[in-house]
């Protein structure tokens, strides 16, 4: 996508976004968004464009850090509780619970029988979320192995990206099997029909950000929404089926 046309494409979507907006502050609307992927797939990205010019006082993003000995001693969900929306407000998730369906078993931060439990129990609190009246969507980004070695190596070079290197994105390509392995695993098992996953195909960053953007607004209801500016790739965004493989959108 060139330079001009992502522009042209962001600045409508954006607008578009300021009045979903609008409509979920007028009508003390709950939304929970949350990012998963590979390392360096485009999550931060992608959460910065949702959220450049919405008002800030009702548009937060959660991205938390190592739990600590007391969020380990609690159940595994407790912890994300406390950040979900309250009316009027949009919650971005850069990464989620769903760190227990694929780093944490990768890495070996938990066990097989808390991966197990997870997996088992998920379905239950997201069902909660949506029987509240939560608008729940999940979007996971994907990439090829050699894009996330290249995006990886010049986070090393650039000065301005290196506080995005962690002890995990070192071993990524390392272990892309294994990750590949529990992906799967998590569409197959966590896709429900209440809560689907939905794939980003991100190996170019400014057409998977304006196709996401394009896609959730497309599913949301509110007013004065311009149909016309909401058409999106589904060669880039895939509800998770199968066929998401055949296309390519979902790296092997």
């Amino acid at each position: 996508m060139k330079k001009k046309e992502y522009k042209k494409r962001l600045y409508e979507l954006q607008v578009e976004l300021v009045k979903f907006q609008r409509h979920v502050i007028e009508n003390d609307l709950k939304v929970c968004i949350i990012f998963e992927g590979r390392d360096a797939a485009g999550k931060d990205g992608t959460i910065k464009r949702f959220r450049e010019h919405l008002s800030p006082r009702e548009a937060r993003v959660v991205a938390l850090g190592k739990p600590s000995d007391k969020d380990k001693k609690s159940w595994f969900f407790q912890r994300y509780v406390p950040h979900l929306p309250s009316g009027g407000e949009i919650v971005f998730f850069n990464r989620s619970w769903y760190n227990r369906a694929g780093v944490e078993p990768v890495m070996g931060f938990c066990t097989k029988t808390e991966h197990e439990r997870f997996m088992h129990q998920v379905g239950s609190f997201e069902n909660m979320l949506v029987e509240s009246g939560i608008i729940f969507t999940k979007y996971y980004l994907d990439i090829n192995k050699s894009e996330q070695a290249k995006r990886l190596e010049d986070r090393k070079n650039d000065p301005l990206k290196q506080w995005k290197l962690s002890p995990v994105d070192a071993k990524a390509q390392e272990l892309w099997d294994k990750y590949s392995k529990y992906r799967d695993k998590m569409f197959n098992k966590t896709s429900f029909d209440f809560a689907p996953w939905y794939v980003i195909n991100s190996n170019h960053k400014k057409t998977a950000r304006v196709n996401t953007i394009a896609h959730f607004l497309s599913r949301m209801d509110y007013e004065n929404k311009n149909e016309k500016v909401l058409n999106f790739d589904e060669n880039i965004v895939c509800k998770f089926e199968i066929n998401c493989y055949e296309k390519g959108i979902i790296a092997k």
